[in-house]
């Protein structure tokens, strides 16, 4: 298969974008075609392409089975994605404007993922998130600005951040852009500062998790679908690909943030079990899922010898993970404009459980590879509270699907078939991927054991019940604790206040054009009641002078 149908995986939804306003008003619903290329080069990769003309050392392609597989579901989510949004656009005059940063979004997520040197990786990951900002305020109004402010601010803090990590790390490797080189050049430790941050504001764990709370719920469901499933995976693919495969400094910072990632995995829970909203609570749930993937992450820098294992897990897990909280924002979008069947409701279960580790299913499956990389390591001793996060988010995805439910009672229309298709398809995913990834198979293979199902299934029982038992009681969130103040929305509006007005010393009111405009003026007036003696007095002082000469 020739190289150049790489071209076509960013190329072609940019031609798409820069045609928009020539397209038919419902042209949106063939947009999923942009997405195909990277669905069919994820399962049969072409050679990689070389770029010499764009800088030394570009180069796309897919060089291990983790760029294949995020290639895959990236693309899969934006293709159905696509498909969902065309409904919701009906009607919309803002369509195209949509559509445009939607395309342009696409074009920049699938770049990353199959960029081989680290230019085009920054690229993809600039346009990306830039464009992102035109998804997150497209439904106007008060809350989508704001979030959108906040989303923007840390989006250019995040670029400036990266840049600069960049930047150090072109220099640490000689100069050289190819990924693959800097796995073996050391870190320093403000370079990896820069680029846990910068990369880490993307990913969303806490506490860089500020933004998408509030940028998440603003956007139209498709938008976030994609926003929580495909675009936030992109910091932790930048870490993956940036980072050294084997340094010390990586190594000693591991224990430190496998807490963080676990407190990431926890405390969300906590903070969205105190939301309102469905799509609140989805957000709250994708900040304590990236504190798995930091987990993972950490483990294969501190363990080196297990890369390629934590690398097939990483993979594994994103996959997972962002299928099934793309089908549960579309599956709150569905709610919040038409009445859900019965059996709607039933399938929003399957990736909602699935997250917590539903035996037989892909969160099955990944949860029980996650538990044997602790058991296998040193820290063992924190497995207990892998248990914990399954109790935790089980409970939470549970409370999502309750206020989903909640919301039925306003709505009497139907969903349209074209839309509701493709969502059900995306539901039924976590139960189909074992069967479609090998390792994933396997991984649900080892967890078919009796004990190994007990292990996977009490935590969910028990979160049932837990709800079932709230529910009963009628028990409700204290309003007090829905009211809790944001420190990063008084911080934006501080920022904000700051850009607008900023505090600069008064300037000089008088200035040395003032001054000599002042002494025209008072010359002007001590001639202007002298006029015909000033004349004679300048006539006769020229004719003396003319006599004289």
């Amino acid at each position: 298969m020739t190289a150049l149908l790489w071209l076509l995986i960013p190329l072609l939804p940019l031609l798409a974008a820069a045609s928009l306003w020539h397209l038919p008003a419902r042209a949106g619903g063939w947009l999923w075609v942009c997405a195909l290329p990277g669905l069919l080069l994820s399962i049969w990769p072409a050679a990689d392409l070389q770029l010499p003309m764009l800088w030394p050392g570009a180069q796309w392609g897919l060089t291990d089975s983790l760029g294949q597989i995020w290639l895959g579901f990236s693309a899969l989510l934006w293709l159905i994605g696509s498909r969902f949004a065309s409904f919701d656009l009906h009607g919309d005059p803002h369509a195209r404007r949509f559509w445009a940063c939607w395309l342009l979004a696409l074009s920049g997520n699938l770049l990353l993922i199959i960029a081989a040197d680290a230019a085009s990786f920054y690229i993809g990951f600039t346009l990306m998130s830039l464009a992102a900002y035109g998804l997150v305020v497209h439904l106007g109004g008060p809350k989508p600005r704001q979030a959108g402010r906040i989303y923007l601010q840390l989006a250019v803090l995040g670029e400036m951040l990266l840049y600069a990590g960049l930047m150090m790390r072109v220099h640490e490797a000689g100069g050289l852009l190819l990924l693959a080189d800097w796995q073996q050049v050391p870190l320093s430790p403000l370079t990896a500062a820069l680029l846990l941050v910068g990369f880490g504001l993307k990913a969303g764990f806490w506490p860089l998790h500020v933004w998408l709370p509030l940028a998440h719920p603003a956007a139209p469901a498709a938008a976030s679908a994609v926003l929580s499933g495909a675009m936030i995976k992109a910091g932790i693919l930048g870490l993956w690909r940036f980072m050294p495969e084997n340094d010390p400094l990586l190594q000693s910072w591991g224990p430190a943030l496998v807490i963080v990632g676990l407190i990431s995995a926890l405390l969300a829970v906590v903070l969205g079990l105190l939301q309102s909203k469905a799509k609140t609570v989805l957000a709250y749930s994708s900040v304590s899922q990236m504190g798995y993937l930091l987990i993972i992450l950490a483990l294969a820098w501190q363990i080196p010898d297990s890369r390629p294992a934590m690398g097939l897990l990483l993979a594994l897990y994103a996959c997972h993970h962002a299928l099934a909280k793309g089908a549960l924002f579309m599956g709150a979008g569905l709610g919040a404009h038409f009445r859900l069947p019965i059996s709607s409701l039933i399938l929003l279960l399957i990736p909602a459980l699935a997250l917590a580790g539903l035996p037989l299913s892909s969160g099955g499956a990944v949860k029980t590879l996650l538990k044997s990389a602790f058991a296998d390591g040193p820290q063992a001793v924190w497995l207990g509270l892998l248990t914990l996060g399954s109790l935790a988010t089980a409970t939470l995805v549970l409370r999502a699907c309750w206020l989903i439910r909640q919301q039925q009672a306003q709505q009497t229309h139907q969903t349209p078939r074209g839309q509701w298709l493709p969502w059900a398809m995306l539901c039924l995913l976590p139960l189909l991927l074992p069967w479609l990834l090998p390792d994933m198979r396997a991984a649900l293979f080892s967890s078919l054991p009796v004990y190994a199902l007990w292990g996977l299934l009490w935590p969910l029982l028990l979160a049932t019940a837990l709800v079932a038992v709230i529910l009963r009681l009628g028990w409700k969130v204290p309003t007090a604790l829905l009211r809790l103040p944001n420190p990063t929305l008084l911080a934006s509006l501080r920022l904000k206040g700051l850009v607008q007005h900023p505090p600069l010393p008064p300037l000089e009111s008088v200035s040395r054009r003032q001054d000599w405009r002042d002494k025209e003026r008072n010359w002007n007036r001590f001639w202007a009641s002298r006029t015909v003696a000033s004349s004679i007095a300048v006539i006769l002082t020229l004719l003396l002078l003319g006599w004289v000469l």
